[in-house]
């Protein structure tokens, strides 16, 4: 049985997509538009004459990053009003690295660098991505974001600043995570608007992916007055579960089913990013524990 020049450029692609993946999430902080994003370099790589491209994983992260870029810059457009005025509404680097071990790697990165990540412009936070968390050079980084090698390296060096200049220590103890998960989710339920705003961090971010954000109307919050809003009176029947290996919550359909995962991202005492997934494909690759009653 032969094997299409076809099938092999698909089975070179899915070698390259954890790490695609990893990079795009890391550039979007959202796993839906992650995966939109690899689908988009696949779908430019089918239109491309790839007999010509003599190193695939480069050419497919470069492509990546470009489609991000372009997402974010959209992105920024579309929230030119601050969105905590709508209350009510995840080339290469060094030879013969495993792609999919970089991309495990990248995921060990948290929600709590993600809210950083979105205070950076489109292009600091694509050189810092790029440059920091996956070793591709500012030559290679360069033409996608259309300045200088030297320009790049000097929007990497200001992200990176920031970057620890705002990280907050992340509360890594599940005991404690889940004493302030079960207080907000007590808080909500019972529509106590000042206690809720005493557990969020000023600068929270609410992250909602794409099957949710079409129910809800939006895809993100920012602030602790505008997430404080969106939560009070909710989570009638939302149950204490562990996210992977973090306090979390779910809820379920009437027949028990787990429609929607929400995990807490918790520093210094106080909730600083909370992410709702409720797209089923994004749902089973999480690993939830749901507590005993």
């Amino acid at each position: 049985m032969t094997v299409s020049s076809d099938d092999l450029l698909a089975e070179r692609f899915e070698r390259c997509r954890p790490r695609l993946r990893a990079v795009a999430y890391r550039m979007l902080g959202s796993r839906t538009e992650a995966d939109d994003a690899v689908q988009e370099a696949w779908l430019r790589l089918t239109r491309t004459d790839h007999g010509e491209l003599d190193n695939l994983d480069a050419w497919l992260t470069t492509v990546v990053g470009r489609i991000c870029l372009d997402m974010l810059r959209s992105r920024d457009h579309r929230r030119e009003e601050p969105i905590d005025d709508r209350p009510s509404e995840p080339a290469a680097s060094g030879d013969g690295a495993d792609p999919e071990q970089e991309a495990l790697l990248a995921d060990s990165v948290g929600l709590a660098l993600l809210v950083v990540l979105d205070t950076l412009t489109p292009a600091e936070r694509l050189a810092f991505v790029l440059h920091d968390m996956f070793a591709i050079s500012f030559d290679e980084i360069a033409p996608i974001v259309g300045r200088s090698p030297a320009a790049t390296r000097q929007l990497a060096s200001r992200a990176r600043r920031r970057v620890q200049g705002a990280a907050a220590t992340p509360d890594v103890d599940v005991a404690r995570q889940r004493e302030i998960v079960d207080a907000f989710l007590a808080a909500s339920r019972g529509g106590e608007f000042d206690t809720l705003l005493t557990l969020l961090d000023p600068d929270v971010v609410l992250r909602a992916d794409a099957v949710l954000a079409r129910h809800e109307g939006t895809s993100a919050l920012r602030g602790s007055r505008a997430v404080a809003a969106y939560f009070s009176g909710r989570a009638q029947t939302a149950a204490p579960a562990v996210i992977d290996g973090a306090a979390g919550a779910v809820v379920r359909t009437p027949a028990g089913k787990i429609w929607l995962a929400v995990s807490f991202s918790i520093a210094n005492g106080r909730i600083i990013a909370i992410e709702a997934v409720a797209d089923p494909d994004q749902l089973r690759e999480l690993e939830i524990q749901v507590a005993s009653a």
